[in-house]
């Protein structure tokens, strides 16, 4: 796995087994340089190069590093960008959260232009609009799911569509478990089983396709147990089927078998 180690301004890799990570992009100090790295916040793997893709929240900009062992520097794909969270398609199609502008831009490769295909009507919490939106999961109808953050929901973004669909985050007098607060990382399944880390409820949801919110990881508080987590903000799954948790303020990352 790969992760984005937001404040030592570099990313690291960790294989099942190993017993210390590998930096394999920045890792130079806080900068601005094609060496270096400023508080990124998320990161993939191109499927068809293998190259790193990384928001570099800090500066900017979207940045691919080549995964070559000896590689020392990146290369600029997408500047003067707010950039949050990432997400590609099988198409290599490149989504991109546009924190100040409120919305979701999609970017070809190599196309530094980009068009808004979700929000981008200003800030606000009509259907149409976004909120300072954090994570995205892009599914292979090439839907998304946007961590509305300020909105304190998450939205099902259909392709071509005009307005999302609220599918957990709701009005304080609803069930607690369809209440988030500030939502960050967010992962859809082969079943169509939402994820979101619910990060400042220090918890990790499931959504089933029945609507069905269940706690499937914290709800204990803020802490550093084993049962607990501390803002959690970013979530993936091995092929075998264990979550792995991005448990921020605890500095670590956890993986849990989940039923």
């Amino acid at each position: 796995m790969v992760i984005a180690d937001c404040s030592n301004h570099r990313i690291v890799q960790w294989k099942i087994g190993d017993t210390n990570i590998q930096v394999v992009a920045g890792g130079n100090g806080e900068g601005n340089r094609l060496s270096q790295l400023k508080h990124p916040t998320d990161v993939l793997i191109d499927k068809q190069t293998y190259n790193l893709i990384i928001c570099d929240a800090g500066n900017r900009r979207i940045v691919r590093w080549s995964r070559r062992r000896g590689t020392k520097t990146g290369e600029i794909l997408i500047s003067n960008v707010d950039c949050r969270g990432l997400a590609m398609d099988d198409q290599r199609n490149l989504y991109v959260s546009d924190a100040e502008n409120h919305a979701v831009r999609r970017y070809q490769i190599n196309d530094e232009k980009g068009v808004f295909v979700a929000g981008g009507n200003g800030f606000g919490t009509s259907l149409n609009q976004l909120a300072f939106p954090t994570y995205v999961f892009v599914d292979r109808q090439q839907t998304l799911y946007i961590s509305d953050s300020s909105n304190n929901r998450v939205m099902k973004w259909p392709k071509g569509a005009t307005e999302g669909i609220v599918v957990v985050g709701v009005q304080e007098n609803e069930n607690a478990l369809h209440q988030l607060s500030g939502p960050a990382g967010v992962f859809v399944d082969n079943l169509g089983i939402l994820y979101i880390a619910d990060s400042h409820n220090h918890r990790v949801l499931r959504r089933r396709q029945d609507t069905q919110v269940t706690v499937i990881v914290g709800g204990n508080g803020h802490g550093s147990a084993a049962n607990q987590l501390n803002c959690p903000v970013g979530l993936s799954f091995d092929r075998q089927g264990n979550l792995y948790v991005v448990d921020n303020e605890n500095n670590r990352v956890q993986r849990f078998s989940i039923e």
